[in-house]
């Protein structure tokens, strides 16, 4: 799909709500300002996305989809979905969906961890 790694997560961050700031893009990738910056500047050099200065804060940038954006959704939905068919190809149903569980378990343990480290300061 022409994508380098992680603006695919990027992609759907924006497919689900258009017109985000790249604090809130940062914050919800867990990635830090330079390769988010980085991967949001080929992004729009590659028509993806378009990115303007916010009406409130003229220092602040708000990322929009462009149309060859939006025309990411579906095979960006096929990509994942050929991805978790692949991954359970040898699981059984139960263990598949233990597997989701314990990843499920591991990303809330880490998500967790930082937010219990913040309220411990």
């Amino acid at each position: 799909m022409d994508l380098h790694p992680g603006q695919e997560l990027l992609l759907m961050h924006l497919l689900d709500r258009d017109g985000q700031t790249q604090s809130e893009l940062l914050e919800s990738v867990g990635l830090d300002h330079s390769t988010v910056s980085k991967s949001l500047r080929r992004m729009q050099e590659a028509g993806l996305v378009v990115r303007e200065p916010a009406q409130h804060d003229r220092r602040v940038m708000v990322v929009h989809l462009t149309d060859k954006g939006r025309a990411m959704r579906e095979p960006l939905a096929t990509m994942w979905r050929t991805l978790e068919e692949v991954s359970v190809r040898n699981l059984s149903a139960q263990r598949a969906e233990s597997f989701v569980g314990t990843a499920c378990a591991i990303t809330d343990a880490i998500n967790n961890r930082s937010s219990s480290a913040d309220e411990s300061r």
